[in-house]
């Protein structure tokens, strides 16, 4: 699992250096595909009657373990919040180069089948996966926010940055809100400038981190 995680990090800071926004656009696209497995999974599981959840699993009114590892609404809510930064990225022109959409389309395929075969083998291990990938995308938007502070303060956050943390489904937002759900907080992140939204990205990435860890 590290040596593959190792791999990924190391391909994209090699092939996108010097294009931060392709390379965040490229990360999303892939990043939506690990909760598309664990959805799917699930439903397999139940499916063939390995393993059911109750209806007040599904709702994941709570950060325990168990709840978080079996919620498919919880998996939902981050594959919707990783769609919102894929938007978002493409708004800041990510996705205008062929080359970038051919690979992270292709990537995401190869990735989605091959979590597919972890999580057959192991669930545990495909969490902690993307606990891993997760977490090195809090880092690289944290680093990125703090190099280009300055500029990122003096331009407006794209209107669908604004839709999605000022006036949108917020029910799904909380959803995934491990550490705040825990302390009984409502998350509501300011979206005054772009500076902002990578720190909203971030932030994202790192609830993400909590819940996949939940998970395992």
């Amino acid at each position: 699992i590290r040596a593959a995680y190792a791999s990924l990090c190391w391909a994209l800071d090699v092939m996108y250096a010097g294009r931060p926004i392709e390379r965040f656009w490229i990360l999303e696209t892939v990043a939506r595909m690990p909760y598309f497995v664990y959805i799917s999974m699930l439903h397999l599981y139940e499916s063939l009657g390995w393993w059911r959840a109750g209806a007040e699993l599904r709702k994941a009114r709570r950060s325990s373990r168990a709840e978080l590892s079996g919620s498919l609404h919880v998996h939902f809510a981050e594959e919707w919040n990783e769609l919102h930064h894929l938007q978002i990225m493409e708004a800041l022109g990510g996705d205008l180069r062929w080359g970038d959409r051919f690979l992270a389309e292709h990537a995401a395929v190869f990735y989605y089948w091959a979590l597919v075969l972890i999580y057959l083998i192991s669930p545990a291990a495909s969490y902690q996966f993307m606990e891993m990938v997760e977490g090195h995308a809090a880092d690289t938007y944290a680093e990125f926010a703090e190099q280009n502070r300055e500029r990122l303060q003096a331009i407006p956050p794209p209107l669908v940055a604004l839709a999605y943390y000022k006036s949108g489904d917020l029910y799904l937002f909380d959803q995934f809100q491990t550490s705040w759900k825990a302390a009984g907080e409502l998350r509501r992140p300011r979206c005054n400038n772009l500076y902002d939204v990578f720190i909203n990205i971030r932030d994202d990435e790192l609830e993400h981190v909590k819940t996949m860890a939940a998970c395992q």
